[in-house]
């Protein structure tokens, strides 16, 4: 691999032939204002794909020009290609709302995959490979890291994490970062998408109608991947009641059903699952406490056969079943508890007795696998050589959630830009940003139908993270690659109706 280092990211790079300059090292103080880029290749759908990956911090500014924070970015840019005008330009983000890029970028989207068996398990030694299925064929990709995600950091303790930490204040300064990225990269012309994942579904809905507003950017496409509510109303039991379709899935996987469900296919399975939730249980828990007796009963005789769990749980619940209480009870008898962000994975309990998991069996195993592996790729492989802990959970904490109206904010991106298309992808056995709830979003986004036409939903066989899962991986990767290309506009087509 060739390095180049830039001690300022305006600075001349540096030729192969010179010997590179390294970052120092000792130190836990970030510098704002820096890049690194090394030069690889990837071989994609066969085709050997070289590229430029450039890791480093552009800095965040107050009202007065002041850095006050730098935010970390690798960026991945193809470098056979002449025309980057026509050249899209993916900007990726990952959610907690406290975590970084790692995720999308070694196991989704980018050039280098971490190592993993083919349903999403660690494996040892840790690292990475190439990623056979990557996007950058077609779209270079910028993977950015929020502020205390990552490397990203305040210049100093004393500026006040407000600034940074919630909804809208998210949205703005991170608005503001990608219009400096783009001019610095001269990205302007490109056709331009943004995908997030989980809570960065929340960040990518309100940056579309934030960089229309403030930063007269206009997208492309938008990706949304297990995502959030958006900030759409929705009733308490009607909340509860579209996670059946979840819980329906999870008792297939786990063959938790009668024999005459679970010889369906899943796919075959889920439709009638959610035609129950929608036109029976719904308008159903609709009436509270004044269902009639005999319907309570044939409710939770019908429920229960669905979801794999007793008719006595149930009743109980009030056919309301909570998650926690879902992934407790479901497998109980066998001694094991069920995931929530991805409930293929098992748990082991102190004791089977209880309301709820002792520990989310999928995240452990996730950074049992993810942390090793981005540390080994930032520092070995792209050579960005820093003392600074990565955060895979950075506190982020007070998060001011008001004002969450993301969803009506994406609708408005949408229906002001004709170019502008809509993709959801979503894994069957989610329990956090459950595949129904995803669904009802979409159908809630648009109520005048009449942008329908540009809004698309995928499901996967997978959980919260469906690309993990190699068959997921490839489709998925596969459909994202469709969408670009269909939502990036033939020459000299116009953005009219």
């Amino acid at each position: 691999m060739l390095v180049t280092l830039l001690t300022k990211t305006y600075a001349q790079p540096k030729t192969p032939a010179e010997k590179p300059e390294k970052p120092a090292t000792g130190s836990r103080v970030l510098n704002v204002d820096s890049s690194i880029t090394t030069k690889a290749e990837v071989t994609i759908k066969g085709q050997r794909v070289p590229y430029d990956a450039t890791a480093g911090t552009i800095p965040v500014w107050d009202e007065e020009g002041k850095p006050i924070a730098g935010v970390f970015y690798t960026y991945y840019e193809r470098s056979d290609v002449k025309d980057r005008d026509i050249r899209p330009l993916v900007i990726s983000f990952n959610g907690g709302p406290g975590t970084p890029s790692v995720w999308m970028e070694i196991g989704y989207t980018g050039p280098r995959r971490l190592n993993l068996d083919e349903e999403g398990y660690p494996v040892q030694p840790y690292g990475v490979k190439e990623n056979p299925y990557s996007i950058l064929d077609v779209a270079d990709i910028v993977y950015i890291d929020p502020v205390n995600t990552g490397f990203s950091r305040t210049v100093s303790k004393d500026i006040p994490g407000s600034k940074f930490f919630g909804v809208n204040e998210d949205i703005k300064y991170l608005a503001e970062w990608i219009a400096t990225f783009v001019s610095r990269k001269n990205r302007w012309a490109s056709p331009k998408f943004l995908i997030g994942e989980s809570y960065g579904t929340t960040r990518v809905s309100g940056l579309a109608l934030e960089l229309q507003d403030a930063q007269w950017m206009y997208l492309n496409g938008v990706v949304l991947v297990s995502p959030t509510e958006l900030g759409i109303d929705r009733s308490e039991y009607v909340q509860r009641s579209l996670l059946v379709p979840y819980y329906a899935a999870t008792a297939w996987y786990h063959k938790a059903l009668s024999p005459d469900l679970q010889k369906k296919d899943l796919t075959d399975y889920l439709p009638e699952v959610e035609d129950f939730t929608v036109n029976e249980l719904i308008p159903a828990l609709a009436k509270g406490g004044f269902i009639d007796s005999a319907k309570r009963q044939a409710l939770a005789v019908k429920l229960a056969r669905y979801i794999g769990l007793s008719e006595k749980a149930v009743l109980q619940n009030n056919l309301e079943i909570p998650t926690d209480f879902f992934w407790k009870e479901l497998l109980r008898d066998k001694g094991f508890t069920v995931g929530r962000l991805d409930s293929r994975y098992k748990g082991l309990d102190k004791q089977d007795a209880g309301d709820r998991p002792d520990y989310n069996a999928e995240l452990t195993s996730w950074l049992h696998s993810f942390t090793p592996a981005i540390n080994i790729y930032l520092r070995e492989n792209l050579h960005y050589k820093t003392d600074l802990k990565y955060n895979m959970f950075g506190n982020v904490w007070p998060w001011n959630n008001q004002n969450d109206h993301v969803g009506e904010n994406l609708r408005q991106a949408i229906a002001q830009n004709p170019y502008l298309h809509l993709l959801i992808q979503s894994g069957y056995y989610d329990g956090a940003c459950d595949y129904f709830n995803a669904k009802f979003s979409l159908w809630q986004l648009d109520p005048s139908g009449k942008l329908k036409d540009r809004l698309h939903w995928e499901g996967y066989r997978s959980g919260h993270m469906l690309y993990l899962r190699k068959p997921d991986l490839e489709a998925s990767n596969e459909s994202l690659r469709k969408f670009i290309k269909e939502a990036t506009p033939k020459p000299g087509e116009a953005a009219k109706y």
